[in-house]
């Protein structure tokens, strides 16, 4: 963190967050809530805004040793990137991978949808999904697409090694190529009347599932 922002309203209600960012040497600059407005994206800003370093690695310091990692390609919608490294953090994972043309995980949408998670699980971009499919298999992890017409479905996977679960885009899916690179296309079994789940929901059924497989 470079700075922080906070009107007088914030610092009241909340007077352990500035002292502890002033204690850490962060700058701590008093601000209008015309001026909170203005800093923030959200419709009722909470009075709080910070200045901080972006959060991304190098994706060849996120691997060594990985043994649950979730992959996005082409993933559009902010809220949903969000939401699932929120996911990724909560099961556990070793780091996230923001490949394609997915969103940026520092977009306001996306850091609030991760409601935090954005500074807690190693996060990683490349535009080159070959070479992050490819960094995968040479980390030794099996990669596992989701994939809603696969052969393979979930119940029958058992995760008994360093796996990588990779999603696609909400409207397309992976295409053709990434589905035959990966290890296995892997469906979530649907029990009731819906055609599909939607990519947030799907990443929590998969990761999940890998998780509690390797954390009984």
């Amino acid at each position: 963190m470079h700075e922080l922002f906070v009107t007088e309203r914030a610092a009241a209600a909340h007077p352990a967050l500035p002292a502890a960012a002033a204690d850490a040497g962060v700058r701590v600059s008093p601000i209008t809530d015309r001026a909170a407005d203005g800093l923030s994206e959200t419709v009722t800003p909470q009075g709080l805004v910070a200045v901080c370093s972006l959060v991304d690695r190098p994706l060849e310091t996120v691997l060594p040793g990985a043994r649950l990692v979730v992959v996005l390609v082409d993933v559009a919608e902010p809220g949903n990137a969000g939401t699932v490294v929120r996911v990724a953090d909560a099961a556990g994972a070793d780091a996230v991978i923001l490949a394609g043309d997915t969103v940026d995980p520092h977009n306001g949408k996306s850091v609030r949808a991760a409601a935090g998670s954005t500074f807690h699980v190693p996060i990683s971009r490349t535009r080159d999904v070959a070479f992050a499919l490819d960094s995968l298999k040479t980390a030794g992890l099996r990669t596992l697409a989701a994939h809603g017409y696969a052969e393979t479905s979930l119940e029958t996977v058992t995760f008994d090694a360093p796996t990588a679960w990779i999603f696609g885009n909400e409207a397309h899916g992976l295409p053709a190529h990434i589905l035959a690179a990966a290890d296995a296309a892997v469906k979530i079994p649907l029990y009731g009347k819906a055609e599909s789940l939607n990519l947030a929901t799907a990443a929590a059924v998969c990761v999940y599932t890998a998780a509690m497989a390797t954390h009984r």
